[in-house]
């Protein structure tokens, strides 16, 4: 629930702002929260010119200023939520300055993540530039004295009356707008799509210069006189505890101050600091060099039981083994024993880490009992809570300022490197800035979950399938935060398991039980990563079979256009209400429909073999449907190249097209990487891998030479653009391999099968 609230002479912009500014807020929240009391001016950060709960104001010279509520992590979300704004109150885009909001829960949701920010906040965006719009040319009527509905806003950042020509710039009407009341949502009148400056058009990010020139700043770039630096050497194995080490080596070290000794977690590790030892000092180097001397001797508990090989045995018998049912229509087991061709097929995805470009680094100065931190968080908020907890102080003593995110996909969704430095501040009595390396990164991660699934399937005489039966067992996310947990949630089973689109009389999905050994945590479209290349893997394996074209079995696969019931399942949607985003077949064959077009898959896939072949997939996760065709060359000695990737993307509306390209060029290139060497491996609970030598991502030479992303013009809903481009890459990259070769790819990375001639 929002709405909005003129607070022009509440005083929240003081010494930002003129007396005389205009200054809008949307509430998200009910009215106790709201109460003048609630809103102390004194909780106002120094260099935070926005105080939280408000979206707009406008500065008696015409700069607009707009909160940037969600982090900025690359997908141009600082750029495309503001720009929602901007286009409603007709506003010159040059003329807007947004500013980065601090956590606070007043903002409602902040965790960027989930690809859900453009959904969850276009509407009140759009209210907040509307109630703008209006205001400013009430008060331009007033001045003329002359009707509203004879003015209109001129075609930018001014309002004039049409019939004398008359003109006052926003600037100019600021002052005035500030007294007048705020209309009701009812009175709005929003701009027609015929009538959009900058929604649907393309925009460029809003700190692209500041990126480009180096002056934007990243979690590594904040600064704190006075501040120490610290690294940090964890547990290797998860829940371990140190049971000695030896400061002097690293006291030797110059510029190192202090060895200090990191209480390791308790229950589940959740968002806590892992524990370990910290060395802190004058600078990075110092506090490296000085880490290397620890020689720490540790008690590796429960989890050094933990070898990935045997592990994912456990896991072929889980999702070989009868599990519990999530999903099930009809009666599978008496169509299986009609007998036919029966096909059955085992996948298996391994652990995967984030690796994004920044790893986590943060700053946080504890004084008086009150902590201020500066991090590349997607979660303000959760990093508010967290230090709470673990400092014991309460949350409205944590604030966290958001600097711009150099990468993240779910990782800095979790707030335990914050809290690290809260805890190296309250130690030292001075502000510290914890630096995790790229092995600490790779090594202490909280990785997508590791899962094996199990597919059964009986044809019939048309080759389309009687039967289906899909098992999956994999590391739950909810076994993070609390013990005891093997089996997935509904929204992990959610994501390509439960809403398995096909239209298929018996149709039956099992979860089966897994222990997490490490965290496990949230990656770009997270189960969606393994249920999405499982069955699409599959289902081009029946097309195989039956000898059908791909596009055309899928087709029927999915069968006519139709709305799907799922919530009888449990299907959370993505949190998104089943009236407003239904999972619609229609939509889902459109884009594969398009895609096929595009790729000029009849033609192309026709021609292709001795090498070269062309792979399929469609997938609906995050509200949207995505079909991508990829494109592949194989050598004789097994080398892999992708010259073409095709993707028809239909996300509803989508505000700024030049960020959603972006996002699903760089989700082929991340898909390219999780496909060709994308794994995480243990022994006796050491993570293996450390850094790019042997967790390699995509180079130039083995991303997509050419990516097209075909967007479908659509007037449903926003729905999410950062996520769903991944999971059908990954089944189509690996259905062009079959095409190409014969071979088929089962378990990734693709280095578990032999490509050689």
């Amino acid at each position: 629930m929002s709405a909005i609230e003129n607070v022009s002479r509440r005083g929240f912009l003081k010494g930002v702002v003129s007396t005389g500014a205009f200054v809008l807020c949307a509430r998200l929240y009910p009215e106790a929260l709201w109460a003048a009391d609630s809103l102390p001016l004194d909780s106002r950060v120094e260099g935070a010119p926005l105080h939280p709960s408000i979206f707009l104001g406008i500065e008696t010279d015409g700069t607009v200023y707009i909160v940037a509520h969600r982090s900025e992590m690359g997908t141009g979300i600082r750029t495309s939520l503001p720009l929602v704004v901007a286009d409603e109150m007709d506003a010159d885009w040059k003329r807007v300055k947004i500013e980065q909001a601090i956590g606070d829960e007043r903002y409602g949701n902040q965790d960027t993540d989930g690809s859900h920010s453009i959904r969850d906040f276009y509407d009140v965006m759009r209210e907040v530039g509307a109630t703008a719009r209006v205001m400013l040319i009430q008060a331009a009527a007033q001045q003329w004295g002359v009707s509203p509905s004879e003015c209109t806003a001129d075609p930018v950042h001014a309002v004039v009356h049409r019939a004398t020509g008359r003109r006052a710039t926003y600037g100019d009407l600021a002052t005035a707008a500030a007294k007048l009341p705020v209309p009701k949502k009812e009175d709005l009148q929003f701009k027609p799509k015929s009538g959009w400056r900058y929604v649907g058009k393309g925009t460029p990010s809003y700190d692209l210069d500041a990126i480009c020139t180096g002056r934007a700043e990243y979690g590594m770039d904040a600064h704190v006189d006075g501040m120490l630096y610290a690294s940090i050497e964890h547990p290797p194995v998860l829940g371990g505890k140190v049971k000695s080490y030896d400061d002097k080596g690293p006291l030797a070290v110059h510029g190192v101050r202090q060895v200090i000794p990191i209480d390791p977690f308790q229950g589940p590790p959740a968002s806590q600091p892992l524990g370990g030892v910290a060395v802190v000092g004058d600078n990075t180097w110092a506090v490296f060099q000085g880490r290397k001397k620890l020689n720490v001797v540790w008690e590796n508990g429960a989890n050094e039981s933990y070898s990935s090989d045997e592990f994912k045995k456990e896991l072929r018998k889980s999702s070989r083994t009868a599990g519990k049912v999530v999903r099930n229509s009809g009666d599978v087991e008496a169509a299986f024993s009609k007998g036919g061709k029966v096909i059955e097929a085992d996948y298996y995805v391994p652990l995967l880490a984030h690796a994004s470009m920044e790893p986590p680094v943060a700053v946080a100065d504890f004084k008086d009992g009150r902590v201020t931190a500066w991090a590349p968080t997607q979660d303000p908020q959760a990093v508010q809570e967290t230090i709470a907890k673990v400092m014991g102080i309460p949350k409205d003593n944590v604030i966290c300022h958001v600097t711009l995110l150099g990468g993240a996909f779910g990782r800095k969704s979790m707030a335990d490197y914050v809290a690290e430095a809260a805890v190296l501040s309250k130690k030292t009595g001075r502000p510290v800035k914890v630096v995790w390396s790229r092995e600490d990164d790779i090594k202490f991660d909280y990785y997508n979950a590791v899962a094996a699934i199990y597919m059964k399937a009986a044809l019939g005489p048309d080759g389309k399938p009687s039967a289906w039966l899909q098992r999956s067992a994999f590391t739950p996310i909810p076994s993070t935060f609390a013990p005891n947990v093997e089996y997935g949630s509904e929204g992990e089973l959610g994501m390509g398991s439960t809403d398995v689109p096909f239209d298929i009389a018996n149709l039956r999905v099992e979860n089966g039980p897994a222990t997490a050994h490490v965290r496990i945590g949230w990656l770009r479209s997270v189960s969606n990563i393994f249920h999405g290349f499982a069955v699409q893997s599959f289902a081009d394996e029946l097309a195989a079979a039956a000898g059908r074209d791909r596009v055309e079995y899928l087709l029927e696969l999915i069968g006519p256009a139709r709305i799907l019931n799922l919530a009888e399942f449990g299907y959370p949607n993505y949190g998104g209400a089943p009236d407003k985003y239904p999972v619609d077949t229609g939509r889902l064959r459109h884009v594969l429909e398009l895609a096929a077009e595009k790729s000029d898959w009849a033609k192309r896939s026709r021609s292709k073999g001795k090498g070269s072949g062309l792979g399929v997939a469609v997938h609906r996760s995050f509200l949207t449907y995505v079909a991508t065709v990829v494109e592949v060359e194989v050598s004789s000695g097994g080398e892999v190249r992708i010259p073409r990737v095709d993707t028809v993307v239909d996300a509803g509306l989508v505000v700024n097209p030049e960020m959603t390209r972006a996002q699903f060029e760089g989700a082929a290139v991340f898909g390219t990487s999780i496909v060709r060497s994308g794994e995480i491996t243990a022994t006796k609970g050491v993570v293996d891998q450390g850094n790019f030598d042997d967790y390699p991502v995509a180079r130039i030479n083995e991303a997509p030479y050419k990516t097209n992303v075909h967007i479908v013009d659509s007037s449903a809903p926003p729905a999410g653009v950062g996520e769903p481009g991944v999971p059908p890459f990954l089944a189509a990259f690996c259905n062009a391999i079959f095409a190409a070769t014969g071979k088929r790819v089962r378990d990734l990375p693709l280095s578990k099968t032999s490509l050689s001639a």
